[in-house]
């Protein structure tokens, strides 16, 4: 950076800059945005992340992101402990319960088999979730992977793992989204539309 900018500055853009979808330009939008806002403006912001690394963990079932362990999904009465939806990512269960469709319970598996970028399933929560089928009382497993080559790897390697334990697995539907036109959808996705569609 140029010698113009002061190195607090230059630090702080290069920090925003490591954040995932954050190029240069909009770290440096951000950069001084803060430094025309008000100081409390930014001491709230630099407590929230010094609040954040301090006060969460991970659920020692789930391993949803929590204050609390367990976390407030594995520790609620109302929801089914049979039925166990396996998610790549936190914000993953954050879309499904934004639903409200859904009243069972999760595992985050943190990643998608992927040996392009090194992850294999050692890196991943598959063996947590299989001790979790171990412990009994687990009737379906709902693969809820990201569409894709290693969301669909990732979902062949725990059906590998399930298949003699004695568990219901199924999958996340696919399909056409709604509100899109069918002459703009890609092959596969019609391909899966046509595979999973369901009677009128």
């Amino acid at each position: 950076m140029s010698k113009a900018i002061p190195e607090p500055v230059t630090r702080l853009i290069e920090a925003f800059s490591r954040l995932p979808g954050v190029g240069p330009k909009t770290a440096s939008r951000l950069t001084f945005f803060l430094l025309r806002s008000p100081d409390v403006t930014t001491t709230e912001l630099a407590n929230a992340l010094i609040e954040l690394k301090a006060n969460t963990r991970f659920c020692s079932v789930c391993h949803n992101i929590t204050v609390d362990d367990p976390c407030g999904i594995c520790s609620d009465p109302e929801r089914d402990n049979r039925v166990i939806c396996a998610v790549e990512e936190p914000l993953d269960v954050l879309a499904i319960e934004r639903t409200g469709s859904y009243g069972g319970v999760y595992h985050v598996l943190h990643g998608a088999i992927s040996p392009v970028n090194g992850i294999g399933p050692d890196q991943l929560k598959i063996r947590e979730l299989v001790q979790r089928i171990d412990n009994g009382g687990v009737a379906e497993v709902i693969v809820a992977t990201n569409p894709g080559l290693e969301g669909d790897a990732t979902a062949m390697f725990i059906q590998r793992q399930l298949n003699d334990k004695g568990v219901k697995m199924t999958r996340l539907a696919r399909g056409l989204p709604v509100g899109s036109d069918i002459e703009y959808a890609d092959s596969v996705t019609l391909m899966r539309a046509l595979q999973g569609r369901s009677e009128l």
